[in-house]
């Protein structure tokens, strides 16, 4: 108990009692007895108060990490809101027919048409159990 042996423990108990008397010996106990409780209950709540403002220290700064992601998120979306998706399409569609146009009809080519016949086969109708056709 607070790095005291007995034999020191005994030597304090005898000048206590030769200074306070046995009168008093009692009542010195007594309040240093609440003193120490005291000093053990203010150690203890400053003890939890360290602890929960550490806890919302890391709260506060994964709250943080959270917010930048966040904002990094909402800049990266930001160019999105100037999109216009008609005029994106035509312009797409615009690229796609002036490349089609370059590639096909070249000027030191000529092009020539050419048809082929295509037939299509009749099916035979086969009759229905009914006797339609």
């Amino acid at each position: 108990m607070f790095g005291i042996d007995f034999g020191e423990l005994l030597i304090i108990l005898i000048i206590a009692v030769l200074v306070l008397g046995p009168d008093k010996l009692p009542e010195a106990m007594v309040k240093l007895a609440k003193m120490i409780k005291s000093v053990k209950k203010m150690i203890s709540d400053a003890k939890y108060s360290i602890d929960s403002e550490l806890q919302i220290a890391d709260l506060k700064e994964e709250t943080l990490s959270y917010k930048k992601q966040l904002d990094e998120a909402t800049e990266s979306l930001k160019s999105f809101k100037h999109l216009d998706p008609t005029r994106d399409a035509e312009k797409v569609v615009g690229e796609i027919k002036d490349s089609v146009m370059t590639n096909t009809y070249r000027k030191d080519e000529t092009i020539e048409t050419v048809r082929e016949t295509v037939t299509f086969k009749k099916k035979n109708l086969e009759t229905n159990t009914d006797g339609d056709k």
